[in-house]
Protein backbone atom coordinates (compact mmCIF):
# COMPACT_ATOMS: atom_id res chain seq x y z
CA UNK A 1 0.00 0.00 0.00
CA UNK A 2 0.96 3.88 -0.39
CA UNK A 3 0.76 4.83 3.00
CA UNK A 4 1.42 8.46 4.48
CA UNK A 5 2.76 8.81 7.33
CA UNK A 6 2.15 11.77 9.36
CA UNK A 7 5.08 13.12 11.58
CA UNK A 8 5.29 15.17 14.20
CA UNK A 9 8.77 14.77 15.32
CA UNK A 10 8.17 12.90 18.36
CA UNK A 11 9.53 9.37 18.98
CA UNK A 12 5.76 7.50 18.28
CA UNK A 13 5.40 8.97 15.10
CA UNK A 14 8.50 8.04 14.29
CA UNK A 15 8.43 4.51 15.27
CA UNK A 16 5.11 4.19 13.60
CA UNK A 17 6.56 5.08 10.16
CA UNK A 18 9.55 2.76 10.69
CA UNK A 19 7.24 -0.20 11.62
CA UNK A 20 5.44 0.95 7.90
CA UNK A 21 8.47 0.66 5.74
CA UNK A 22 9.03 -2.82 7.86
CA UNK A 23 6.07 -4.13 6.98
CA UNK A 24 6.62 -3.42 3.03
CA UNK A 25 4.64 -0.37 2.27
CA UNK A 26 5.46 2.59 0.11
CA UNK A 27 6.07 5.37 2.78
CA UNK A 28 6.16 9.14 2.68
CA UNK A 29 6.60 10.97 5.91
CA UNK A 30 4.50 14.31 6.56
CA UNK A 31 4.56 16.53 8.64
CA UNK A 32 2.07 19.54 9.34
CA UNK A 33 2.87 23.19 9.99
CA UNK A 34 0.52 24.03 12.33
CA UNK A 35 1.66 27.17 14.09
CA UNK A 36 1.54 30.77 11.64
CA UNK A 37 4.60 31.61 13.78
CA UNK A 38 6.15 28.75 15.27
CA UNK A 39 9.03 28.91 17.42
CA UNK A 40 12.88 27.43 16.98
CA UNK A 41 12.61 25.41 20.11
CA UNK A 42 10.18 23.39 22.33
CA UNK A 43 9.75 24.11 26.15
CA UNK A 44 10.85 20.97 27.39
CA UNK A 45 7.90 18.79 27.25
CA UNK A 46 5.54 21.75 26.28
CA UNK A 47 3.93 22.33 22.39
CA UNK A 48 4.50 21.07 19.84
CA UNK A 49 4.99 22.46 16.03
CA UNK A 50 8.51 24.09 16.74
CA UNK A 51 11.17 24.16 14.14
CA UNK A 52 12.69 21.51 15.75
CA UNK A 53 10.16 19.38 15.90
CA UNK A 54 9.86 19.60 11.99
CA UNK A 55 13.46 19.13 11.63
CA UNK A 56 13.26 16.09 14.12
CA UNK A 57 10.70 14.53 11.85
CA UNK A 58 12.96 15.02 8.51
CA UNK A 59 16.20 13.61 10.23
CA UNK A 60 13.79 10.64 11.26
CA UNK A 61 12.60 10.59 7.70
CA UNK A 62 15.98 10.45 6.33
CA UNK A 63 17.17 7.69 9.11
CA UNK A 64 14.11 5.72 7.13
CA UNK A 65 15.20 6.46 3.49
CA UNK A 66 11.77 8.07 2.55
CA UNK A 67 10.73 11.34 0.89
CA UNK A 68 9.89 13.85 3.42
CA UNK A 69 7.45 17.21 3.04
CA UNK A 70 5.75 19.98 5.34
CA UNK A 71 2.80 20.72 4.76
CA UNK A 72 1.26 24.22 6.21
CA UNK A 73 -2.16 23.57 7.99
CA UNK A 74 -1.86 26.49 9.89
CA UNK A 75 -4.85 28.64 8.77
CA UNK A 76 -7.24 25.56 9.09
CA UNK A 77 -5.65 24.76 12.57
CA UNK A 78 -6.67 27.78 13.79
CA UNK A 79 -9.93 28.24 12.52
CA UNK A 80 -10.93 24.31 12.97
CA UNK A 81 -9.16 23.29 16.35
CA UNK A 82 -7.87 26.91 18.30
CA UNK A 83 -11.13 29.26 17.52
CA UNK A 84 -13.40 26.71 18.64
CA UNK A 85 -11.43 26.09 21.95
CA UNK A 86 -11.77 29.42 22.76
CA UNK A 87 -15.29 30.29 21.68
CA UNK A 88 -16.48 26.67 23.73
CA UNK A 89 -14.74 27.90 26.41
CA UNK A 90 -16.23 31.80 26.17
CA UNK A 91 -19.76 29.48 26.17
CA UNK A 92 -19.13 27.86 29.48
CA UNK A 93 -17.98 24.27 28.16
CA UNK A 94 -14.53 22.41 29.01
CA UNK A 95 -13.75 21.77 25.18
CA UNK A 96 -10.94 19.07 24.57
CA UNK A 97 -8.73 20.26 21.24
CA UNK A 98 -7.17 17.00 20.58
CA UNK A 99 -10.57 15.43 19.60
CA UNK A 100 -11.46 18.39 17.00
CA UNK A 101 -7.75 18.20 15.34
CA UNK A 102 -7.99 14.06 14.75
CA UNK A 103 -12.00 14.80 13.90
CA UNK A 104 -11.26 17.88 11.32
CA UNK A 105 -7.41 17.95 10.43
CA UNK A 106 -5.36 14.96 10.93
CA UNK A 107 -8.88 12.29 9.67
CA UNK A 108 -9.99 14.96 7.63
CA UNK A 109 -8.15 17.85 5.76
CA UNK A 110 -4.94 15.28 5.99
CA UNK A 111 -6.74 11.84 4.98
CA UNK A 112 -8.54 13.85 2.03
CA UNK A 113 -5.30 14.97 0.43
CA UNK A 114 -3.77 12.13 0.87
CA UNK A 115 -6.41 9.97 -0.44
CA UNK A 116 -6.26 12.70 -3.53
CA UNK A 117 -2.59 12.05 -4.08
CA UNK A 118 -3.09 8.33 -4.21
CA UNK A 119 -2.63 7.22 -0.74
CA UNK A 120 -3.85 4.34 0.16
CA UNK A 121 -4.11 4.83 4.23
CA UNK A 122 -2.53 7.62 6.95
CA UNK A 123 -0.29 6.00 9.80
CA UNK A 124 -0.06 8.07 12.61
CA UNK A 125 1.74 7.52 15.97
CA UNK A 126 -1.88 7.20 18.01
CA UNK A 127 -1.69 4.83 20.68
CA UNK A 128 -4.94 2.78 19.83
CA UNK A 129 -5.66 -0.54 17.72
CA UNK A 130 -7.59 -1.43 14.71
CA UNK A 131 -9.13 -5.04 14.70
CA UNK A 132 -11.21 -5.57 11.38
CA UNK A 133 -11.97 -2.28 11.19
CA UNK A 134 -13.02 -1.92 14.76
CA UNK A 135 -11.00 1.04 16.72
CA UNK A 136 -9.69 -0.56 20.54
CA UNK A 137 -7.76 0.69 23.66
CA UNK A 138 -3.81 0.32 23.17
CA UNK A 139 -2.25 -2.43 24.94
CA UNK A 140 -0.58 0.64 26.83
CA UNK A 141 -3.48 2.06 29.02
CA UNK A 142 -1.80 4.96 30.45
CA UNK A 143 -1.21 5.95 26.70
CA UNK A 144 -4.29 4.90 25.38
CA UNK A 145 -5.64 7.58 22.51
CA UNK A 146 -9.03 5.67 21.91
CA UNK A 147 -11.00 7.89 23.91
CA UNK A 148 -9.42 10.92 21.58
CA UNK A 149 -10.02 9.00 18.49
CA UNK A 150 -13.34 7.88 18.74
CA UNK A 151 -14.80 10.93 16.86
CA UNK A 152 -13.59 9.02 13.99
CA UNK A 153 -16.38 7.61 11.94
CA UNK A 154 -16.40 3.84 9.69
CA UNK A 155 -14.69 5.32 6.64
CA UNK A 156 -12.36 7.71 8.86
CA UNK A 157 -10.67 3.88 10.61
CA UNK A 158 -11.02 2.15 6.99
CA UNK A 159 -7.89 4.34 6.06
CA UNK A 160 -6.21 4.85 9.38
CA UNK A 161 -3.15 2.66 10.43
CA UNK A 162 -2.22 2.72 14.26
CA UNK A 163 1.02 0.85 13.80
CA UNK A 164 2.55 1.79 17.43
CA UNK A 165 -0.61 0.50 19.60
CA UNK A 166 0.03 -3.19 20.46
CA UNK A 167 3.25 -1.96 22.28
CA UNK A 168 3.90 -0.22 25.15
CA UNK A 169 5.26 3.17 24.99
CA UNK A 170 9.06 2.20 27.01
CA UNK A 171 9.29 -0.48 24.24
CA UNK A 172 8.37 1.93 21.76
CA UNK A 173 11.64 4.24 22.84
CA UNK A 174 13.49 1.08 23.22
CA UNK A 175 12.82 0.68 19.27
CA UNK A 176 13.67 3.89 18.02
CA UNK A 177 16.94 3.60 20.13
CA UNK A 178 17.64 0.10 18.33
CA UNK A 179 16.43 2.07 15.21
CA UNK A 180 19.40 4.86 15.46
CA UNK A 181 16.62 7.40 15.44
CA UNK A 182 17.77 10.01 17.46
CA UNK A 183 14.09 10.92 19.18
CA UNK A 184 14.39 7.62 21.53
CA UNK A 185 14.47 9.68 24.48
CA UNK A 186 12.97 12.92 23.35
CA UNK A 187 10.31 13.93 26.25
CA UNK A 188 6.70 13.60 25.20
CA UNK A 189 4.31 16.85 24.56
CA UNK A 190 1.91 17.91 27.30
CA UNK A 191 -0.85 19.50 27.99
CA UNK A 192 -2.36 21.48 25.07
CA UNK A 193 -0.09 21.93 22.17
CA UNK A 194 -0.86 25.54 21.11
CA UNK A 195 -0.02 26.98 24.30
CA UNK A 196 3.86 26.29 25.10
CA UNK A 197 3.39 28.04 28.44
CA UNK A 198 0.76 25.90 30.13
CA UNK A 199 -1.28 29.12 31.16
CA UNK A 200 -4.73 28.61 29.42
CA UNK A 201 -6.41 30.75 31.89
CA UNK A 202 -4.02 33.45 30.17
CA UNK A 203 -4.12 32.33 26.97
CA UNK A 204 -8.00 31.99 26.79
CA UNK A 205 -8.37 35.98 28.76
CA UNK A 206 -6.04 37.42 25.60
CA UNK A 207 -8.42 35.79 23.49
CA UNK A 208 -12.31 36.29 24.72
CA UNK A 209 -11.45 39.54 27.46
CA UNK A 210 -12.83 40.44 30.82
CA UNK A 211 -16.89 39.05 31.26
CA UNK A 212 -17.00 40.21 34.49
CA UNK A 213 -20.08 37.40 36.58
CA UNK A 214 -20.78 36.45 39.97
CA UNK A 215 -19.56 32.99 42.04
CA UNK A 216 -22.95 31.53 43.61
CA UNK A 217 -23.37 29.69 46.27
CA UNK A 218 -26.11 26.95 44.93
CA UNK A 219 -27.58 26.27 48.19
CA UNK A 220 -27.90 30.23 49.49
CA UNK A 221 -27.76 31.73 46.41
CA UNK A 222 -25.44 34.05 47.84
CA UNK A 223 -22.90 35.66 46.19
CA UNK A 224 -19.41 34.59 46.98
CA UNK A 225 -16.79 36.28 44.66
CA UNK A 226 -16.54 37.78 41.26
CA UNK A 227 -14.35 37.08 38.20
CA UNK A 228 -13.40 38.09 35.10
CA UNK A 229 -15.18 35.12 33.40
CA UNK A 230 -16.17 32.00 32.95
CA UNK A 231 -13.85 30.68 30.76
CA UNK A 232 -11.58 30.58 33.92
CA UNK A 233 -13.68 27.64 35.21
CA UNK A 234 -15.08 24.11 34.46
CA UNK A 235 -17.20 21.64 36.39
CA UNK A 236 -15.62 20.04 39.28
CA UNK A 237 -12.55 22.25 39.87
CA UNK A 238 -12.07 23.09 43.55
CA UNK A 239 -9.32 25.90 43.36
CA UNK A 240 -8.77 29.20 42.26
CA UNK A 241 -12.36 30.03 42.69
CA UNK A 242 -11.50 33.28 44.30
CA UNK A 243 -13.44 32.64 47.41
CA UNK A 244 -12.44 33.81 50.55
CA UNK A 245 -14.48 31.79 53.79
CA UNK A 246 -14.69 28.53 53.86
CA UNK A 247 -18.40 27.30 54.07
CA UNK A 248 -20.76 27.26 56.79
CA UNK A 249 -20.42 23.19 57.06
CA UNK A 250 -16.50 23.25 56.96
CA UNK A 251 -16.73 21.09 53.24
CA UNK A 252 -15.19 22.07 50.26
CA UNK A 253 -17.05 23.91 47.41
CA UNK A 254 -16.64 22.61 43.76
CA UNK A 255 -17.95 24.20 40.78
CA UNK A 256 -21.48 22.54 40.00
CA UNK A 257 -23.30 24.84 37.42
CA UNK A 258 -21.11 27.77 34.62
CA UNK A 259 -24.02 29.77 32.85
CA UNK A 260 -21.67 31.90 29.64
CA UNK A 261 -24.97 34.27 29.44
CA UNK A 262 -25.68 35.54 32.81
CA UNK A 263 -21.96 34.38 33.93
CA UNK A 264 -22.95 33.11 36.76
CA UNK A 265 -20.47 30.24 37.99
CA UNK A 266 -22.29 27.74 40.70
CA UNK A 267 -20.18 26.13 43.39
CA UNK A 268 -21.64 23.76 45.82
CA UNK A 269 -20.76 20.45 47.92
CA UNK A 270 -19.12 16.95 46.25
CA UNK A 271 -22.40 15.71 46.20
CA UNK A 272 -24.08 18.32 43.64
CA UNK A 273 -21.35 16.85 41.25
CA UNK A 274 -23.33 13.55 41.10
CA UNK A 275 -24.86 12.96 37.65
CA UNK A 276 -27.05 10.29 36.10
CA UNK A 277 -27.65 11.17 32.65
CA UNK A 278 -25.83 12.66 29.98
CA UNK A 279 -27.43 14.24 26.72
CA UNK A 280 -24.62 14.47 23.26
CA UNK A 281 -25.06 15.56 20.27
CA UNK A 282 -22.82 15.37 16.79
CA UNK A 283 -22.89 11.36 17.61
CA UNK A 284 -20.60 8.87 15.59
CA UNK A 285 -21.32 5.61 15.51
CA UNK A 286 -18.15 3.13 15.20
CA UNK A 287 -19.45 0.46 13.08
CA UNK A 288 -21.05 2.97 10.37
CA UNK A 289 -24.74 1.86 11.51
CA UNK A 290 -26.94 3.36 14.05
CA UNK A 291 -28.26 0.91 15.97
CA UNK A 292 -32.20 0.44 16.29
CA UNK A 293 -32.04 0.27 19.82
CA UNK A 294 -30.60 0.90 23.19
CA UNK A 295 -27.15 -0.60 23.91
CA UNK A 296 -25.47 -1.75 26.86
CA UNK A 297 -21.89 -0.12 27.11
CA UNK A 298 -19.01 1.52 29.88
CA UNK A 299 -19.31 5.44 28.93
CA UNK A 300 -15.61 7.44 29.57
CA UNK A 301 -16.36 10.96 29.40
CA UNK A 302 -12.53 12.40 30.66
CA UNK A 303 -9.83 11.80 28.68
CA UNK A 304 -8.39 9.75 31.29
CA UNK A 305 -11.04 8.38 33.60
CA UNK A 306 -14.66 9.12 34.97
CA UNK A 307 -16.04 5.66 33.34
CA UNK A 308 -19.48 3.94 34.28
CA UNK A 309 -22.09 1.29 33.26
CA UNK A 310 -24.51 3.19 31.47
CA UNK A 311 -27.20 2.55 28.47
CA UNK A 312 -26.76 4.34 25.36
CA UNK A 313 -30.29 5.43 23.61
CA UNK A 314 -30.15 6.60 19.86
CA UNK A 315 -32.73 9.41 19.38
CA UNK A 316 -34.83 10.42 16.39
CA UNK A 317 -32.75 13.75 15.73
CA UNK A 318 -29.52 12.19 15.48
CA UNK A 319 -28.40 13.03 19.21
CA UNK A 320 -28.04 10.58 22.52
CA UNK A 321 -29.11 9.79 25.62
CA UNK A 322 -27.21 7.61 28.19
CA UNK A 323 -28.20 6.95 31.04
CA UNK A 324 -25.92 5.94 33.70
CA UNK A 325 -26.32 3.20 35.93
CA UNK A 326 -23.79 4.62 38.69
CA UNK A 327 -22.84 8.66 39.21
CA UNK A 328 -20.45 10.14 37.67
CA UNK A 329 -18.63 13.48 38.98
CA UNK A 330 -16.82 15.67 36.63
CA UNK A 331 -19.24 15.61 33.33
CA UNK A 332 -18.39 18.95 31.17
CA UNK A 333 -20.10 20.20 28.30
CA UNK A 334 -17.96 20.20 25.26
CA UNK A 335 -16.12 17.21 26.02
CA UNK A 336 -16.77 13.52 24.22
CA UNK A 337 -18.57 10.83 25.66
CA UNK A 338 -17.10 7.72 24.83
CA UNK A 339 -18.60 4.39 24.23
CA UNK A 340 -16.84 1.55 24.95
CA UNK A 341 -18.56 -2.29 25.06
CA UNK A 342 -19.61 -3.56 28.57
CA UNK A 343 -18.15 -6.82 28.73
CA UNK A 344 -14.95 -7.99 29.55
CA UNK A 345 -13.76 -10.16 26.65
CA UNK A 346 -14.30 -6.37 24.28
CA UNK A 347 -14.10 -3.87 27.03
CA UNK A 348 -11.43 -2.31 24.84
CA UNK A 349 -13.44 -1.57 21.70
CA UNK A 350 -15.45 1.72 20.97
CA UNK A 351 -18.68 1.47 19.82
CA UNK A 352 -19.45 5.40 19.52
CA UNK A 353 -18.95 8.67 20.96
CA UNK A 354 -21.04 12.06 21.16
CA UNK A 355 -20.06 15.63 22.41
CA UNK A 356 -21.76 16.36 25.83
CA UNK A 357 -24.28 18.74 25.44
CA UNK A 358 -25.91 18.88 28.75
CA UNK A 359 -25.83 16.20 32.21
CA UNK A 360 -28.76 15.73 34.66
CA UNK A 361 -28.49 14.66 38.40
Amino acid sequence: MRVLAAMSGGVDSAVAAARAVEAGHDVVGVHLALSTAPGALRTGSRGCCSREDADDARRAADMLGIPFYVWDFADRFKEDVIDEFVAAYAAGETPNPCLSCNEKIKFSALAERAVALGFDALATGHYARLHDGELRRAVDEDKDQSYVLAVLDHEQLSRAMFPIGDTPKPQIREEAERRGLAVANKPDSHDICFIPSGDTRAFLGARIGIRPGAVVDATTGDTLAEHEGVHGFTIGQRKGLGIEAPAADGQPRYVTGIDAESGTVTVGPADDLDIRSISANRVVWTSGETPDSPVECVVQVRAHGGLAQAVASPLADGTMRIDLREPLRGVARGQAAVLYAPDAANGDRVIGCGRITASHA
